[in-house]
């Protein structure tokens, strides 16, 4: 039986979209699940969406819309961005699923009865984006010492969980679990300034707003946000006092958390505490990852520093921005993006280092022996040097890995493969090929090529998986494993090697900023005259007739249809339109085998601007409804209504 590994990320508040400082924690995890899978694991990876609290009440009541309208439609934008991103999560859990929901009102009462909660009045300061309450002391030059900003003295009746009863257990923890909170200077500032000051009791409930949780002993308090959120780890598992599913008990506890160091105090001092009022094992690990700065500044919608991973996706590829964020983040200290660091990463590390040596080895092998691998028989001592530059580089993969040292592990990698460019030079293929007594020799050294590009195509794959998986394809190998870099061999000798495509073509870095900052340009809001009543938000919000009528829907018949290469989720469909007929790229296939939609008739948007799903082109959209987080139904319409009908 497999070893299990439970990781989860922080669940993202929906209250925004999220920016690409955001978006680099469902990365990192990613990373790290891919690699424990590699190691051979039964990995379950936990994300989602927190959705309840004042903010969001607001927010939607700005906009226009109920609350649970707000939240769908920005728990669906993360999600899309989470799966843009290439994430492999097993659970994607929203606050307002109704199962955990229940499981949250059981939880309250089972604390309240045990006496960990009780009811009493709350006076004090509130900051509402962090949805955090605060003391005088706490404050820092009288605002939010979290994020800054401006809080509100709040006066309301309230329940409070017990905190002060278990702060030594934690503490006695904390001391005999050293590995408990990572890195080690988080876990300095939590005990220091919070648990030797002494805890305060925690607020766990709110009367003062209504989007949340019903406390259902107490219908006009609402369960906090925190106590609300935090939960999901267990719940997305099957937890419930009652009696939990097999799944919780066979992946409980969590083997780590990720979470940014901003909610620290959260997850490594109220979590704790929860799990052993709930008489439930704690979780072995919370690493508690740097921010990623927009050049030295935190990202903001006010400042207008904020960079989006759709933008940075469509301009540089997916597996590019995710190598970026991967190599590009200390391990405890705060990162930092610009457009111009992105490009020269990418210039110097993908498309020089890592696709010259795949395009120039693929090259010589067709050249010089019509794509076939040589058995190397004619070998030397520099081969060795590379052979043990390649063990080098695996042992600390995975010893960075392990630590979830990404920058680090990646920096392994390209090394090994600098140092593969570097053999290259030395063993000159060119000059041997000039020789027919040679031709071993560079037979050999191919091969060696060949076998060092498969080691960092395997070594890649939990930071770029389809890159990693379309070198494997130039080179014709599907050795694909961590077990197969035991030995420098893997390479089968006779097979053919595939045609070189180029992986990541240079980027002319003047003509690509200038595109970006066009582009910012063209997104900005365009200055109006003022107007006697101030227009509310809608975005996400109602919209007008007029809006609507932007959409066009028309029905269409599939006439084909095949899966994406390379893809789990994505269909291929031929469509007849009633006019020239087009082709859309749909993520469906989770549900549909494509013989069961050829023939069917769907409604499409057809007037949805074209757009590649792993370089396949997709001109429109079906509709489809989400009737459940597991469960996907694509709209169908009746047989009679011809091709090309308009809904309306």
């Amino acid at each position: 039986m497999k070893e299990k590994y439970y990781l989860t990320t922080a669940i993202a508040y929906a209250s925004r979209k999220p920016h690409i400082g955001n978006t680099y924690e469902i990365v990192l995890a990613d990373a790290i699940a891919r690699f424990k899978r590699m190691q051979g694991y039964d990995v379950h990876f936990c994300t989602g969406t927190d959705e309840h609290g004042q903010k969001v009440e607001e927010l939607a009541k700005s906009a226009g819309i109920s609350p649970q309208q707000y939240v769908d439609q920005v728990s669906g934008e993360i999600k899309q961005i989470w799966d843009l991103m290439g994430s492999s999560y097993d659970t994607f859990i929203r606050t307002t699923d109704p199962y955990h929901e229940k499981v949250v009102q059981k939880i309250f009462k089972k604390l309240y009865d045990k006496g960990d909660i009780y009811k009493s009045e709350y006076e004090g300061m509130y900051c509402t984006p962090c949805e955090s309450f605060w003391t005088p002391t706490q404050l820092v030059d009288g605002k939010c010492p979290d994020c800054g900003r401006e809080v509100v003295p709040t006066k309301e009746e309230a329940y409070f969980f017990r905190m002060s009863k278990y702060q030594d257990r934690l503490m006695q923890y904390i001391q005999d679990h050293p590995e408990f909170i990572q890195p080690k200077s988080r876990e300095n500032e939590m005990v220091n300034n919070f648990l030797k000051p002494g805890l305060q009791d925690l607020c766990v409930s709110r009367t003062s707003f209504k989007w949340g949780i019903p406390v259902d002993f107490d219908p006009k308090h609402v369960v906090y946000v925190w106590l609300d959120a935090l939960t999901n780890y267990i719940t997305a598992l099957g937890y419930d006092p009652d009696g939990s599913s097999e799944t919780f008990k066979k992946y409980w506890p969590a083997d780590v958390h990720i979470i940014g160091k901003d909610i620290l105090r959260f997850h490594t001092i109220y979590w704790p505490i929860m799990l052993m009022a709930l008489d439930l094992p704690l979780p072995k690990q919370i690493f508690g990852h740097p921010w990623l700065l927009s050049g030295q500044d935190k990202m903001s919608k006010s400042i207008g520093n904020v960079i989006y991973a759709d933008d940075l996706s469509r301009q540089f590829s997916m597996e590019a921005v995710r190598f970026y964020l991967l190599s590009e983040m200390p391990y405890a200290q705060d990162g930092s993006i610009t457009y111009e660091n992105v490009i020269t990463r990418y210039n110097s590390e993908l498309a020089n280092t890592l696709g010259n040596l795949v395009n120039r080895t693929v090259t010589m092998v067709n050249k010089y022996f019509e794509g076939s691998v040589c058995e190397p028989t004619a070998k030397e001592p520099l081969d060795e040097e590379l052979v043990s530059a390649a063990k080098t580089a695996k042992e600390k993969f995975i010893s960075c890995m392990e630590a979830f040292k990404t920058s680090d592990a990646i920096d392994a990698i390209m090394t090994f493969a600098r140092r593969c460019n570097k053999y290259i030079d030395e063993t000159t293929p060119w000059s041997l090929a000039k020789e027919e007594s040679s031709m071993p020799r560079l037979g050999t050294v191919l091969y060696n090529l060949l076998e060092g590009i498969r080691w960092i195509a395997v070594m890649l794959s939990p930071f770029m998986p389809d890159t990693s998986k379309e070198i494997l394809a130039q080179i014709n190998s599907s050795l694909d494993s961590l077990d197969s870099l035991e030995g420098f061999n893997g390479i089968q000798v006779g097979s053919k090697v595939g045609q070189p495509k180029a992986l990541f073509a240079r980027i002319d870095e003047a003509k690509k900023l200038a595109e970006i900052q066009a582009e910012i340009e063209a997104a900005k809001p365009k200055k109006e005259a003022p107007k006697k009543q101030e227009k509310k938000e809608t975005v996400p919000g109602v919209i007008t007739i007029d809006d609507f009528a932007k959409v066009q829907l028309c029905v269409a018949q599939i006439k084909e249809c095949v899966k994406v290469e390379k893809s789990d989720k994505l269909l291929k469909l031929q469509l007849d339109d009633g006019a020239a007929g087009r082709q859309v790229v749909s993520g469906i296939a989770t549900w549909y085998k494509p013989e069961d939609l050829i023939g069917k008739k769907v409604i499409i948007v057809s007037n949805l601007k074209p757009a590649k799903l792993r370089g396949v082109e997709s001109q429109g959209m079906i509709l489809a409804a989400d009737c459940s987080e597991k469960e996907v139904k694509v709209l169908f319409v009746d047989e009679s209504i011809p091709c090309g009908a308009k809904i309306r």
